[in-house]
Protein backbone atom coordinates (compact mmCIF):
# COMPACT_ATOMS: atom_id res chain seq x y z
CA UNK A 1 0.00 0.00 0.00
CA UNK A 2 2.85 2.36 0.83
CA UNK A 3 4.38 1.99 -2.75
CA UNK A 4 0.84 2.98 -4.04
CA UNK A 5 1.31 6.11 -1.95
CA UNK A 6 3.92 6.64 -3.18
CA UNK A 7 3.60 6.14 -6.99
CA UNK A 8 0.60 8.44 -6.38
CA UNK A 9 2.07 11.11 -4.74
CA UNK A 10 5.44 11.11 -8.03
CA UNK A 11 2.04 11.01 -10.52
CA UNK A 12 0.63 14.20 -8.80
CA UNK A 13 3.88 15.71 -8.46
CA UNK A 14 4.73 19.43 -10.08
CA UNK A 15 7.23 21.98 -9.87
CA UNK A 16 4.24 24.78 -9.24
CA UNK A 17 0.63 24.58 -8.47
CA UNK A 18 -1.67 27.83 -9.74
CA UNK A 19 -4.87 27.73 -8.03
CA UNK A 20 -7.22 29.54 -10.68
CA UNK A 21 -7.11 30.31 -14.23
CA UNK A 22 -8.65 33.44 -14.42
CA UNK A 23 -6.50 36.76 -15.41
CA UNK A 24 -4.04 36.28 -12.43
CA UNK A 25 -3.85 32.53 -12.67
CA UNK A 26 -3.60 32.45 -16.46
CA UNK A 27 0.15 34.66 -16.09
CA UNK A 28 1.09 32.61 -13.41
CA UNK A 29 0.68 29.84 -15.68
CA UNK A 30 1.88 31.55 -19.02
CA UNK A 31 5.24 32.48 -16.95
CA UNK A 32 5.75 29.69 -14.90
CA UNK A 33 5.84 27.15 -17.84
CA UNK A 34 7.96 29.83 -19.96
CA UNK A 35 10.81 29.51 -17.37
CA UNK A 36 10.43 25.43 -17.38
CA UNK A 37 8.92 24.47 -14.62
CA UNK A 38 5.76 21.83 -15.01
CA UNK A 39 2.70 23.76 -13.85
CA UNK A 40 -1.00 22.16 -12.75
CA UNK A 41 -3.46 25.07 -13.11
CA UNK A 42 -6.43 23.87 -11.00
CA UNK A 43 -10.06 25.54 -12.19
CA UNK A 44 -13.32 24.61 -10.28
CA UNK A 45 -15.32 25.20 -12.84
CA UNK A 46 -15.76 23.86 -16.33
CA UNK A 47 -13.30 23.40 -19.33
CA UNK A 48 -14.20 26.43 -21.60
CA UNK A 49 -11.84 26.20 -24.87
CA UNK A 50 -11.03 29.27 -27.13
CA UNK A 51 -13.57 29.68 -29.61
CA UNK A 52 -15.09 26.17 -29.87
CA UNK A 53 -16.68 27.09 -26.59
CA UNK A 54 -18.65 30.17 -27.43
CA UNK A 55 -21.67 29.38 -28.74
CA UNK A 56 -23.30 32.35 -29.23
CA UNK A 57 -20.54 34.76 -30.69
CA UNK A 58 -21.80 35.00 -33.97
CA UNK A 59 -25.37 34.76 -33.31
CA UNK A 60 -27.38 37.49 -34.64
CA UNK A 61 -30.17 38.74 -32.42
CA UNK A 62 -32.76 36.72 -33.97
CA UNK A 63 -31.46 33.58 -33.60
CA UNK A 64 -31.97 34.00 -29.51
CA UNK A 65 -35.22 32.40 -28.47
CA UNK A 66 -35.43 35.43 -26.01
CA UNK A 67 -33.89 37.72 -28.35
CA UNK A 68 -30.66 38.12 -25.29
CA UNK A 69 -33.52 38.47 -22.66
CA UNK A 70 -33.43 36.24 -19.77
CA UNK A 71 -36.95 34.80 -19.43
CA UNK A 72 -39.29 35.62 -15.66
CA UNK A 73 -38.09 32.33 -14.44
CA UNK A 74 -34.56 32.13 -14.90
CA UNK A 75 -34.86 35.87 -13.03
CA UNK A 76 -36.70 34.61 -10.34
CA UNK A 77 -34.26 31.58 -9.61
CA UNK A 78 -31.47 34.19 -9.72
CA UNK A 79 -31.83 37.54 -7.95
CA UNK A 80 -28.12 38.32 -7.78
CA UNK A 81 -26.82 36.98 -10.84
CA UNK A 82 -29.55 39.17 -12.67
CA UNK A 83 -28.64 42.36 -11.39
CA UNK A 84 -25.46 41.60 -13.67
CA UNK A 85 -25.20 43.38 -16.96
CA UNK A 86 -23.34 40.26 -18.11
CA UNK A 87 -26.35 38.15 -17.11
CA UNK A 88 -28.27 37.94 -20.23
CA UNK A 89 -29.29 35.61 -22.65
CA UNK A 90 -26.04 35.62 -24.76
CA UNK A 91 -23.74 35.03 -22.12
CA UNK A 92 -25.42 33.56 -18.79
CA UNK A 93 -23.74 30.44 -19.49
CA UNK A 94 -20.36 31.92 -18.18
CA UNK A 95 -22.16 33.17 -14.59
CA UNK A 96 -22.08 31.52 -11.94
CA UNK A 97 -26.23 30.68 -10.93
CA UNK A 98 -27.77 31.50 -7.71
CA UNK A 99 -28.67 28.72 -6.59
CA UNK A 100 -25.20 26.41 -7.46
CA UNK A 101 -22.90 28.13 -5.26
CA UNK A 102 -24.29 29.42 -2.40
CA UNK A 103 -23.19 31.73 0.42
CA UNK A 104 -23.97 33.52 3.48
CA UNK A 105 -25.15 37.54 3.58
CA UNK A 106 -24.11 38.92 6.86
CA UNK A 107 -24.76 41.87 4.89
CA UNK A 108 -25.70 42.14 1.05
CA UNK A 109 -23.52 41.51 -1.01
CA UNK A 110 -24.34 40.56 -5.06
CA UNK A 111 -21.26 38.28 -5.45
CA UNK A 112 -20.52 37.92 -9.18
CA UNK A 113 -18.63 34.64 -10.54
CA UNK A 114 -17.28 32.85 -13.11
CA UNK A 115 -16.80 29.39 -12.66
CA UNK A 116 -14.95 27.89 -15.68
CA UNK A 117 -11.78 27.81 -17.31
CA UNK A 118 -10.58 31.12 -17.69
CA UNK A 119 -12.71 32.32 -15.38
CA UNK A 120 -14.16 35.82 -15.72
CA UNK A 121 -11.25 36.81 -18.22
CA UNK A 122 -13.97 35.93 -20.29
CA UNK A 123 -16.78 39.02 -18.92
CA UNK A 124 -14.38 41.74 -17.96
CA UNK A 125 -15.29 45.77 -18.99
CA UNK A 126 -11.22 45.17 -20.46
CA UNK A 127 -10.35 48.97 -19.18
CA UNK A 128 -6.43 49.08 -18.03
CA UNK A 129 -5.17 51.78 -16.27
CA UNK A 130 -2.09 51.92 -14.43
CA UNK A 131 -1.51 52.74 -10.84
CA UNK A 132 0.82 56.14 -9.47
CA UNK A 133 2.41 56.58 -6.98
CA UNK A 134 -0.30 59.08 -5.45
CA UNK A 135 -1.83 55.26 -5.16
CA UNK A 136 0.87 53.05 -3.78
CA UNK A 137 1.44 56.08 -0.75
CA UNK A 138 -2.06 56.84 -0.19
CA UNK A 139 -2.61 54.60 2.63
CA UNK A 140 0.65 56.17 4.46
CA UNK A 141 -0.19 59.90 3.44
CA UNK A 142 -4.05 59.48 4.35
CA UNK A 143 -3.82 57.46 7.67
CA UNK A 144 -6.44 54.33 6.61
CA UNK A 145 -5.14 50.62 5.60
CA UNK A 146 -0.85 49.77 6.04
CA UNK A 147 1.64 51.20 3.99
CA UNK A 148 2.05 49.62 0.63
CA UNK A 149 5.45 47.62 0.81
CA UNK A 150 5.79 48.93 -3.30
CA UNK A 151 5.86 51.76 -5.08
CA UNK A 152 4.97 52.41 -8.74
CA UNK A 153 9.22 52.27 -9.54
CA UNK A 154 8.62 48.25 -8.24
CA UNK A 155 5.68 47.34 -10.58
CA UNK A 156 6.34 50.18 -13.55
CA UNK A 157 8.39 47.29 -15.48
CA UNK A 158 6.28 44.88 -14.70
CA UNK A 159 3.06 47.27 -16.14
CA UNK A 160 5.44 47.39 -19.37
CA UNK A 161 6.08 43.61 -19.84
CA UNK A 162 2.42 43.29 -19.17
CA UNK A 163 0.87 45.70 -21.66
CA UNK A 164 2.90 44.49 -24.23
CA UNK A 165 2.25 40.95 -24.16
CA UNK A 166 -1.64 41.56 -23.48
CA UNK A 167 -1.76 44.34 -26.05
CA UNK A 168 -3.32 47.77 -24.68
CA UNK A 169 -4.95 50.70 -26.11
CA UNK A 170 -3.96 54.27 -25.18
CA UNK A 171 -2.75 57.28 -26.25
CA UNK A 172 0.35 59.09 -24.20
CA UNK A 173 -1.44 61.31 -21.82
CA UNK A 174 1.28 62.58 -19.71
CA UNK A 175 -0.67 63.05 -16.36
CA UNK A 176 0.95 62.20 -13.23
CA UNK A 177 -2.08 60.49 -11.66
CA UNK A 178 -2.32 57.91 -14.69
CA UNK A 179 0.93 57.12 -15.97
CA UNK A 180 1.19 56.38 -19.19
CA UNK A 181 2.23 52.64 -20.96
CA UNK A 182 3.05 50.55 -23.79
CA UNK A 183 0.40 51.18 -26.21
CA UNK A 184 -1.14 50.61 -29.05
CA UNK A 185 -2.99 53.11 -31.04
CA UNK A 186 -6.23 54.34 -28.70
CA UNK A 187 -9.89 54.54 -30.04
CA UNK A 188 -10.74 57.79 -30.62
CA UNK A 189 -13.06 60.12 -28.69
CA UNK A 190 -16.42 60.40 -30.52
CA UNK A 191 -17.40 64.13 -31.58
CA UNK A 192 -19.47 64.86 -28.38
CA UNK A 193 -16.99 62.73 -26.15
CA UNK A 194 -14.39 65.01 -27.65
CA UNK A 195 -16.33 68.60 -27.00
CA UNK A 196 -16.76 67.60 -23.51
CA UNK A 197 -12.90 67.24 -22.90
CA UNK A 198 -12.50 70.30 -24.52
CA UNK A 199 -15.32 72.36 -22.27
CA UNK A 200 -13.78 70.65 -19.00
CA UNK A 201 -10.03 71.15 -19.77
CA UNK A 202 -10.86 75.11 -20.52
CA UNK A 203 -13.31 75.76 -16.99
CA UNK A 204 -11.36 73.00 -14.84
CA UNK A 205 -7.57 72.46 -15.58
CA UNK A 206 -6.76 70.03 -13.03
CA UNK A 207 -9.33 67.49 -15.04
CA UNK A 208 -8.94 65.58 -17.76
CA UNK A 209 -11.10 63.73 -20.33
CA UNK A 210 -9.21 60.69 -22.11
CA UNK A 211 -9.84 58.23 -24.38
CA UNK A 212 -10.12 55.17 -22.18
CA UNK A 213 -7.45 52.49 -22.10
CA UNK A 214 -8.80 49.15 -22.92
CA UNK A 215 -7.31 45.88 -23.74
CA UNK A 216 -8.15 45.98 -27.29
CA UNK A 217 -5.85 44.67 -30.14
CA UNK A 218 -6.46 47.82 -32.21
CA UNK A 219 -3.54 47.27 -34.26
CA UNK A 220 -1.54 43.53 -33.16
CA UNK A 221 1.94 43.60 -32.81
CA UNK A 222 3.96 39.92 -33.86
CA UNK A 223 3.84 39.08 -30.36
CA UNK A 224 -0.07 39.10 -30.43
CA UNK A 225 -0.08 37.49 -34.26
CA UNK A 226 2.30 34.74 -32.34
CA UNK A 227 -1.07 34.14 -29.83
CA UNK A 228 -3.10 33.12 -32.66
CA UNK A 229 -4.95 36.79 -32.05
CA UNK A 230 -6.37 39.31 -34.75
CA UNK A 231 -7.32 42.73 -35.18
CA UNK A 232 -10.11 43.91 -32.62
CA UNK A 233 -13.37 44.07 -35.14
CA UNK A 234 -15.32 46.42 -32.41
CA UNK A 235 -18.21 43.98 -32.34
CA UNK A 236 -18.89 44.94 -28.87
CA UNK A 237 -20.32 41.33 -28.34
CA UNK A 238 -17.04 40.69 -26.28
CA UNK A 239 -19.07 38.97 -23.36
CA UNK A 240 -19.54 36.03 -25.31
CA UNK A 241 -15.71 35.32 -26.32
CA UNK A 242 -14.36 36.83 -28.90
CA UNK A 243 -13.00 34.16 -31.30
CA UNK A 244 -11.02 36.95 -32.91
CA UNK A 245 -8.82 37.17 -29.53
CA UNK A 246 -9.14 40.55 -30.04
CA UNK A 247 -9.57 41.74 -26.46
CA UNK A 248 -7.21 39.58 -23.70
CA UNK A 249 -8.83 36.72 -22.22
CA UNK A 250 -6.51 33.63 -20.23
CA UNK A 251 -8.63 31.53 -23.01
CA UNK A 252 -7.04 33.73 -25.66
CA UNK A 253 -3.63 34.43 -24.70
CA UNK A 254 -2.20 33.14 -21.73
CA UNK A 255 -3.24 29.76 -21.34
CA UNK A 256 -2.38 28.55 -25.10
CA UNK A 257 0.63 30.49 -24.58
CA UNK A 258 1.85 28.29 -21.53
CA UNK A 259 0.28 25.30 -23.01
CA UNK A 260 2.46 25.60 -26.32
CA UNK A 261 5.98 25.05 -23.82
CA UNK A 262 4.43 21.30 -22.73
CA UNK A 263 4.67 22.27 -19.45
CA UNK A 264 1.45 23.22 -18.59
CA UNK A 265 -1.23 20.64 -16.80
CA UNK A 266 -4.82 22.07 -16.72
CA UNK A 267 -7.67 20.48 -14.88
CA UNK A 268 -10.76 21.93 -14.78
CA UNK A 269 -14.15 20.48 -12.53
CA UNK A 270 -10.83 20.53 -9.62
CA UNK A 271 -12.12 22.06 -6.51
CA UNK A 272 -9.69 23.19 -3.96
CA UNK A 273 -10.43 22.28 -0.26
CA UNK A 274 -7.68 23.83 1.07
CA UNK A 275 -3.54 24.03 0.94
CA UNK A 276 -1.83 21.38 2.51
CA UNK A 277 0.91 22.15 5.37
CA UNK A 278 3.31 20.24 6.88
CA UNK A 279 4.30 21.33 10.53
CA UNK A 280 8.11 19.24 10.24
CA UNK A 281 8.81 20.67 6.93
CA UNK A 282 7.39 23.99 7.90
CA UNK A 283 5.66 24.80 4.71
CA UNK A 284 2.94 23.78 2.31
CA UNK A 285 3.48 20.88 0.65
CA UNK A 286 0.12 20.54 -2.03
CA UNK A 287 -3.67 21.36 -2.38
CA UNK A 288 -6.43 19.16 -1.58
CA UNK A 289 -8.74 18.55 -4.38
CA UNK A 290 -12.52 17.20 -4.89
CA UNK A 291 -13.79 16.85 -8.13
CA UNK A 292 -16.61 18.77 -8.81
CA UNK A 293 -18.59 15.74 -10.82
CA UNK A 294 -17.49 12.60 -8.87
CA UNK A 295 -16.79 14.27 -5.41
CA UNK A 296 -13.57 12.02 -5.19
CA UNK A 297 -10.94 13.75 -2.94
CA UNK A 298 -7.42 13.99 -4.18
CA UNK A 299 -4.03 15.70 -3.42
CA UNK A 300 -1.67 17.22 -6.09
CA UNK A 301 1.91 18.37 -4.40
CA UNK A 302 3.92 21.16 -5.49
CA UNK A 303 7.30 23.70 -4.34
CA UNK A 304 5.57 26.90 -5.18
CA UNK A 305 1.61 27.16 -4.77
CA UNK A 306 0.00 30.42 -6.39
CA UNK A 307 -3.57 31.00 -5.16
CA UNK A 308 -5.40 33.18 -7.92
CA UNK A 309 -8.77 31.91 -7.18
CA UNK A 310 -9.99 35.37 -7.14
CA UNK A 311 -10.60 37.59 -4.08
CA UNK A 312 -13.08 36.37 -2.22
CA UNK A 313 -12.52 32.19 -3.07
CA UNK A 314 -8.64 32.86 -2.76
CA UNK A 315 -9.67 34.09 1.55
CA UNK A 316 -11.94 31.25 1.49
CA UNK A 317 -9.47 28.79 0.45
CA UNK A 318 -7.25 29.72 2.88
CA UNK A 319 -9.01 30.30 5.38
CA UNK A 320 -9.97 26.72 5.20
CA UNK A 321 -6.53 25.83 5.59
CA UNK A 322 -5.92 24.44 8.89
CA UNK A 323 -3.53 22.93 10.77
CA UNK A 324 -1.45 22.87 14.13
CA UNK A 325 0.61 25.45 12.82
CA UNK A 326 -2.12 27.12 11.32
CA UNK A 327 -5.41 26.27 13.34
CA UNK A 328 -7.46 29.71 11.66
CA UNK A 329 -5.97 29.65 8.25
CA UNK A 330 -2.64 29.72 6.57
CA UNK A 331 -0.80 32.41 7.38
CA UNK A 332 -3.30 33.99 9.75
CA UNK A 333 -1.09 34.25 12.74
CA UNK A 334 -2.42 37.78 13.25
CA UNK A 335 -6.13 36.92 12.81
CA UNK A 336 -6.52 39.64 9.94
CA UNK A 337 -7.30 37.04 7.05
CA UNK A 338 -10.56 37.71 5.30
CA UNK A 339 -10.65 41.28 7.18
CA UNK A 340 -10.15 44.51 5.28
CA UNK A 341 -12.12 43.51 1.94
CA UNK A 342 -12.83 46.75 -0.22
CA UNK A 343 -14.09 47.23 -3.58
CA UNK A 344 -15.01 49.56 -5.92
CA UNK A 345 -18.41 51.98 -5.89
CA UNK A 346 -20.06 52.35 -8.43
CA UNK A 347 -23.29 52.96 -7.42
CA UNK A 348 -24.28 56.17 -8.71
CA UNK A 349 -24.55 57.45 -12.64
CA UNK A 350 -25.64 60.67 -14.37
CA UNK A 351 -27.08 60.89 -17.56
CA UNK A 352 -28.47 63.94 -20.08
CA UNK A 353 -29.03 65.17 -23.76
CA UNK A 354 -27.27 67.65 -25.85
CA UNK A 355 -28.99 69.37 -28.71
CA UNK A 356 -25.66 70.34 -30.45
CA UNK A 357 -23.66 68.52 -32.64
CA UNK A 358 -26.30 67.50 -35.30
CA UNK A 359 -24.14 67.39 -37.87
CA UNK A 360 -22.64 64.26 -36.73
CA UNK A 361 -23.58 60.89 -35.63
CA UNK A 362 -21.45 57.64 -34.39
CA UNK A 363 -19.10 55.96 -36.93
CA UNK A 364 -19.03 51.94 -35.46
CA UNK A 365 -19.04 50.99 -32.13
CA UNK A 366 -15.83 51.69 -29.74
CA UNK A 367 -14.63 48.82 -27.69
CA UNK A 368 -12.88 51.32 -25.30
CA UNK A 369 -16.58 52.56 -24.19
CA UNK A 370 -15.50 55.48 -24.25
CA UNK A 371 -14.08 58.57 -22.42
CA UNK A 372 -12.38 58.48 -18.85
CA UNK A 373 -11.54 61.26 -16.50
CA UNK A 374 -9.03 60.04 -14.33
CA UNK A 375 -9.17 60.79 -10.15
CA UNK A 376 -9.15 64.97 -9.20
CA UNK A 377 -9.96 64.70 -6.37
CA UNK A 378 -7.20 64.81 -3.11
CA UNK A 379 -4.88 64.10 -5.26
CA UNK A 380 -1.98 66.24 -3.85
CA UNK A 381 -3.64 67.47 -0.87
CA UNK A 382 -6.88 66.98 1.36
CA UNK A 383 -9.35 69.32 -0.28
CA UNK A 384 -12.88 67.37 0.52
CA UNK A 385 -14.73 65.96 3.81
CA UNK A 386 -14.06 62.43 2.22
CA UNK A 387 -10.80 60.02 2.19
CA UNK A 388 -9.66 59.42 -1.47
CA UNK A 389 -11.85 60.19 -4.52
CA UNK A 390 -13.46 59.08 -7.49
CA UNK A 391 -12.54 58.76 -11.40
CA UNK A 392 -15.44 58.28 -13.90
CA UNK A 393 -16.76 57.27 -17.13
CA UNK A 394 -18.10 59.22 -19.87
CA UNK A 395 -19.62 58.21 -23.17
CA UNK A 396 -21.78 59.66 -25.81
CA UNK A 397 -24.19 58.02 -28.70
CA UNK A 398 -26.80 60.26 -30.76
CA UNK A 399 -30.17 58.24 -29.63
CA UNK A 400 -33.04 56.79 -32.78
CA UNK A 401 -36.80 57.75 -33.03
CA UNK A 402 -37.71 54.61 -34.69
CA UNK A 403 -41.38 53.62 -36.02
CA UNK A 404 -41.85 50.01 -35.08
CA UNK A 405 -45.49 50.18 -36.76
CA UNK A 406 -45.93 48.08 -39.65
CA UNK A 407 -45.06 44.50 -40.25
CA UNK A 408 -42.99 42.60 -42.78
CA UNK A 409 -41.28 45.21 -45.48
CA UNK A 410 -43.20 48.43 -43.78
CA UNK A 411 -41.66 47.50 -40.97
CA UNK A 412 -38.34 47.08 -42.50
CA UNK A 413 -39.25 50.50 -43.90
CA UNK A 414 -39.76 52.25 -41.21
CA UNK A 415 -36.71 50.97 -38.97
CA UNK A 416 -34.60 51.89 -41.86
CA UNK A 417 -35.78 55.35 -42.06
CA UNK A 418 -35.56 56.49 -38.10
CA UNK A 419 -34.44 59.83 -37.99
CA UNK A 420 -32.03 60.28 -34.73
CA UNK A 421 -32.38 62.30 -32.11
CA UNK A 422 -30.22 64.13 -29.87
CA UNK A 423 -27.27 63.06 -28.27
CA UNK A 424 -27.58 61.05 -25.25
CA UNK A 425 -24.82 61.41 -22.76
CA UNK A 426 -23.68 59.42 -19.30
CA UNK A 427 -21.02 58.88 -16.73
CA UNK A 428 -20.80 56.25 -14.16
CA UNK A 429 -18.89 56.59 -10.92
CA UNK A 430 -15.82 54.52 -9.90
CA UNK A 431 -14.82 55.50 -6.42
CA UNK A 432 -12.72 54.20 -4.00
CA UNK A 433 -13.76 52.47 -1.02
CA UNK A 434 -11.50 52.54 2.62
CA UNK A 435 -10.41 49.01 3.99
CA UNK A 436 -11.87 48.49 7.21
CA UNK A 437 -11.82 45.52 9.78
CA UNK A 438 -15.30 45.98 9.89
CA UNK A 439 -15.73 44.94 6.03
CA UNK A 440 -14.74 41.11 6.26
CA UNK A 441 -15.39 37.58 5.08
CA UNK A 442 -14.72 33.96 7.41
CA UNK A 443 -16.06 30.54 7.03
CA UNK A 444 -19.64 29.29 7.85
CA UNK A 445 -19.72 27.36 11.42
CA UNK A 446 -22.51 24.90 10.54
CA UNK A 447 -23.53 24.74 6.21
CA UNK A 448 -20.61 23.51 3.60
CA UNK A 449 -21.18 23.60 -0.39
CA UNK A 450 -22.03 20.18 -1.86
CA UNK A 451 -18.60 19.83 -1.76
CA UNK A 452 -18.15 19.51 1.78
CA UNK A 453 -16.35 23.09 1.70
CA UNK A 454 -17.22 25.64 4.52
CA UNK A 455 -19.82 28.55 2.52
CA UNK A 456 -18.14 32.16 3.08
CA UNK A 457 -19.93 34.33 5.18
CA UNK A 458 -20.04 38.03 3.57
CA UNK A 459 -19.95 41.54 5.88
CA UNK A 460 -19.45 44.01 3.78
CA UNK A 461 -21.03 47.52 3.36
CA UNK A 462 -20.83 51.33 2.26
CA UNK A 463 -19.49 53.43 4.52
CA UNK A 464 -20.20 57.49 5.53
CA UNK A 465 -17.05 58.17 3.38
CA UNK A 466 -18.63 56.71 0.42
CA UNK A 467 -21.74 58.78 1.11
CA UNK A 468 -19.94 61.73 1.29
CA UNK A 469 -17.88 60.40 -2.01
CA UNK A 470 -20.73 60.01 -4.07
CA UNK A 471 -22.77 63.10 -3.00
CA UNK A 472 -19.44 64.97 -4.41
CA UNK A 473 -19.53 62.98 -7.92
CA UNK A 474 -23.11 63.82 -8.42
CA UNK A 475 -22.32 67.48 -7.82
CA UNK A 476 -19.34 67.60 -9.85
CA UNK A 477 -20.41 65.56 -12.84
CA UNK A 478 -23.55 67.78 -12.79
CA UNK A 479 -21.74 71.08 -12.41
CA UNK A 480 -19.92 69.87 -15.61
CA UNK A 481 -22.70 68.62 -17.36
CA UNK A 482 -24.45 72.03 -17.25
CA UNK A 483 -20.94 73.47 -17.82
CA UNK A 484 -20.87 71.96 -20.92
CA UNK A 485 -24.91 72.78 -22.21
CA UNK A 486 -25.92 69.32 -21.19
CA UNK A 487 -29.72 69.10 -20.78
CA UNK A 488 -32.01 67.09 -18.82
CA UNK A 489 -29.65 65.93 -16.47
CA UNK A 490 -30.93 62.92 -14.57
CA UNK A 491 -29.40 61.46 -11.23
CA UNK A 492 -29.36 57.55 -10.80
CA UNK A 493 -28.56 56.37 -6.88
CA UNK A 494 -28.95 53.24 -7.41
CA UNK A 495 -28.44 51.92 -3.68
CA UNK A 496 -26.68 48.69 -5.01
CA UNK A 497 -25.39 46.39 -2.51
CA UNK A 498 -21.20 46.33 -3.22
CA UNK A 499 -20.37 43.46 -5.25
CA UNK A 500 -21.90 44.51 -8.47
CA UNK A 501 -18.99 46.37 -9.31
CA UNK A 502 -16.78 43.33 -9.38
CA UNK A 503 -13.56 44.35 -7.91
CA UNK A 504 -13.80 42.57 -4.32
CA UNK A 505 -10.12 43.55 -3.13
CA UNK A 506 -8.33 42.33 -0.25
CA UNK A 507 -8.65 40.03 2.91
CA UNK A 508 -4.57 38.64 2.60
CA UNK A 509 -3.10 42.25 2.50
CA UNK A 510 0.55 43.33 1.25
CA UNK A 511 2.22 44.89 4.40
CA UNK A 512 5.66 45.34 5.53
CA UNK A 513 4.78 44.11 8.89
CA UNK A 514 3.36 40.95 9.40
CA UNK A 515 1.82 41.97 12.56
CA UNK A 516 -0.78 43.99 10.55
CA UNK A 517 -0.73 42.12 6.85
CA UNK A 518 -0.50 38.51 5.35
CA UNK A 519 2.03 38.87 2.46
CA UNK A 520 5.44 40.90 2.20
CA UNK A 521 5.89 42.67 -0.58
CA UNK A 522 6.64 39.81 -3.35
CA UNK A 523 3.39 38.50 -2.91
CA UNK A 524 4.61 35.89 -0.38
CA UNK A 525 2.64 34.59 2.76
CA UNK A 526 4.69 36.02 5.73
CA UNK A 527 4.53 32.92 7.57
CA UNK A 528 4.52 30.47 5.03
CA UNK A 529 7.26 31.45 2.09
CA UNK A 530 6.25 28.68 -0.69
CA UNK A 531 2.72 30.01 -1.23
CA UNK A 532 2.18 33.11 -3.10
CA UNK A 533 -1.24 35.30 -3.98
CA UNK A 534 -1.30 37.31 -6.66
CA UNK A 535 -5.00 37.79 -7.55
CA UNK A 536 -7.20 40.73 -6.00
CA UNK A 537 -7.22 39.15 -2.39
CA UNK A 538 -3.95 40.77 -2.02
CA UNK A 539 -4.64 44.44 -2.42
CA UNK A 540 -3.91 46.74 0.18
CA UNK A 541 -5.97 49.21 -0.98
CA UNK A 542 -8.04 49.61 -4.10
CA UNK A 543 -7.65 52.93 -5.64
CA UNK A 544 -10.26 54.33 -8.58
CA UNK A 545 -8.21 52.53 -10.99
CA UNK A 546 -9.64 49.05 -12.60
CA UNK A 547 -6.86 46.40 -11.22
CA UNK A 548 -6.52 43.88 -13.36
CA UNK A 549 -3.80 45.67 -15.18
CA UNK A 550 -2.17 45.92 -11.56
CA UNK A 551 -2.84 42.00 -10.99
CA UNK A 552 -1.07 41.08 -14.25
CA UNK A 553 1.86 42.76 -13.49
CA UNK A 554 2.31 41.54 -9.77
CA UNK A 555 1.89 38.05 -11.19
CA UNK A 556 4.49 38.59 -13.19
CA UNK A 557 6.74 40.13 -10.56
CA UNK A 558 6.02 37.68 -8.19
CA UNK A 559 6.77 34.75 -10.66
CA UNK A 560 9.70 36.16 -11.48
CA UNK A 561 10.66 36.04 -7.92
CA UNK A 562 9.51 32.52 -7.35
CA UNK A 563 11.84 31.13 -9.79
CA UNK A 564 15.16 33.12 -8.55
CA UNK A 565 14.68 31.96 -4.96
CA UNK A 566 13.75 28.77 -5.83
CA UNK A 567 17.00 27.26 -5.26
CA UNK A 568 17.86 29.58 -2.47
CA UNK A 569 15.81 27.84 0.81
CA UNK A 570 14.10 31.10 0.58
CA UNK A 571 10.70 29.67 0.01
Amino acid sequence: MSNINIDSQKTNTYDVIVIGSGISGGWAAKEFTEKGLKTLVLERGRDVQHIKDYPTTNMYPYEFDHRGQIPLAIQKENPIASRCYVFREDAMHFVVKDNEHPYQQEKPFDWIRGYQVGGKSLLWARQTQRWSDLDFEGPARDGFAVDWPIRYADLAPWYSYAERFAGIAGNKDGLQELPDGEFLPGFPLNAVEDYFKGVVSKKYPNRHVISARCAHLSKPNQIHLDQGRAKCQNRTLCQRGCPFGGYFSSNASTLPWAAKTGNLTLRPDSVVESIIYDDKKEKATGVRVIDANTKQEMEFYAKIIFVNAAALNTNLILLNSKSNRFPNGLGNDNGQLGKFVAFHNYSARISAEYDGMLEWSTDGRNPAGGGYLPRFRNLLKQETDFKRGYAAGFSARRSVNRDSSGVGASLKDNLAKAPLGPWQVGSHMMGETIPKESNFVNLSKDKKDAWGVPLLNISVDYDENDRLMKKDYIEQLSEMFTEAGFKNIKVNDSSQAPGLDIHEMGGARMGHDPKTSILNKWNQVHACKNVFVTDGACMTSTSTQNPSLTYMALTARAVDYAVKSINKFEI
